[in-house]
């Protein structure tokens, strides 16, 4: 297996996963600052991977594989440490339908893979507004105090939110592009009906 950079970079996402657990609860006054500069700082390689895969044609099955793994992993444990720490119905129902539509697009996507129509469910670009929104979000909600009056912890509040509609959304859109191939597999002899 040849390791590109793109390939390390995720791989250095990942870990800063357990960095970022253990930067959370150390009691100390700058730990929010910390754990919300892990986030920003492993958003940054999750699209700085992806710029010098495309611009160097530094492509691997593996990192293709890792890259969305890793997201899911560093904005899941994210969100459960958010949760929490601010344990309110809202919060949770946010978490649970982004966390929810990831294990659901991922799950769509294999389903589509081995129809060979991978293709038909790729990012598109409301799944890119969605993770910029949801980037920024988990990152003011772990930063969670006021910067020079401005209520960082409400504005991430609300973004999350948005991120949470973005996500069913692009869930939505994803569905929708796969549902012909779907509904085709489904009537084929041999496989049961929905």
């Amino acid at each position: 297996m040849k390791m590109t950079v793109p390939t390390m970079l995720t791989l250095a996402r990942i870990a800063m996963i357990p960095i970022l657990v253990v930067v959370f609860y150390l009691p100390y006054k700058w730990t929010n600052f910390a754990a919300a500069f892990v986030f920003a700082f492993a958003s940054i390689t999750d699209w700085l991977d992806g710029w010098i895969a495309r611009r160097y044609h530094q492509y691997s099955a593996f990192g293709a594989f890792l890259d969305p793994v890793a997201d899911k992993l560093m904005v899941a444990t994210a969100l459960f440490l958010i949760v929490q720490s601010h344990p309110t119905r809202w919060m949770a129902l946010w978490a649970a339908v982004i966390v929810g539509r990831e294990i659901a697009v991922s799950a769509l996507r294999e389903w589509m893979a081995e129809l060979g129509q991978r293709a038909k469910v790729a990012v598109a670009s409301v799944g890119k507004i969605k993770t910029i929104v949801q980037m920024v979000a988990v990152t003011l909600l772990l930063y969670q105090a006021s910067f020079f009056g401005i209520p960082v912890f409400t504005i991430g509040e609300w973004m999350l939110a948005v991120a949470a509609l973005l996500t069913l959304w692009s869930g939505y859109e994803y569905l929708r592009a796969a549902w012909p191939s779907l509904r085709a597999q489904a009537v084929q002899p041999g496989v049961d009906s929905p």
